[in-house]
């Protein structure tokens, strides 16, 4: 039997992380997304341990003050993405300079720097990413879809997400929906 999961990747990172630091005692706060405060000294075979327990579950302690803030940019991009109601009022360039209290043109800038891509296709990715989660899921159309994710029209978001993936949104939906017929008629 095959099951269809939708999950919220940053309450599974945030439960993980919680796990993780109460299983070592570790006494700690949430100070944002993506950032913990140990409230104590961490010994360097804790730290070491802290690190070997968090990489089975692919999450990644950032040392690089470059790298952070790459991360930051990227956390608030997904989170931007992942909004239920899209923010119809800021781009995204002013949205991240806004979250991050920076000028675009220095964001922008590091990001390029540390991951040699823009910003723009970051958020391209991951707009096709969840194009293609709301698109499994099933529950809305191609053209709701386009609107929740902030692109200026269907044909925009179809012209995007062929670039990316090789198909039109289309001819993925039906690719889904002769999965699901196949899995059906199998049980």
């Amino acid at each position: 039997m095959k099951l269809h999961i939708k999950y919220d990747i940053n309450l599974c990172c945030k439960i993980v992380l919680q796990e993780q630091l109460d299983k070592m005692q570790l006494p700690y706060t949430t100070t944002g997304l993506g950032e913990i405060e140990i409230k104590e000294t961490i010994t360097a075979s804790n730290y070491q341990e802290l690190v070997s327990n968090l990489a089975h579950y692919g999450i990644e302690i950032i040392d690089n003050p470059k790298n952070i803030f790459v991360q930051k940019i990227k956390d608030i991009i997904i989170e931007m993405v992942y909004l239920e109601e899209p923010i119809l009022t800021l781009t995204t360039s002013a949205y991240l300079s806004q979250k991050l209290n920076k000028s675009y043109s220095y964001i922008s800038l590091i990001f390029s720097e540390v991951t040699f891509t823009s910003i723009q296709n970051f958020v391209i990715l991951q707009k096709i990413e969840r194009t293609k989660q709301e698109i499994i899921e099933g529950k809305e159309t191609l053209t709701e879809i386009a609107w929740k994710l902030n692109f200026s029209s269907l044909p925009h978001l179809s012209s995007e997400f062929k670039k990316i993936t090789g198909l039109t949104p289309s001819a993925f939906q039906r690719i889904i929906k002769k999965r699901k017929e196949i899995e059906f008629s199998e049980q």
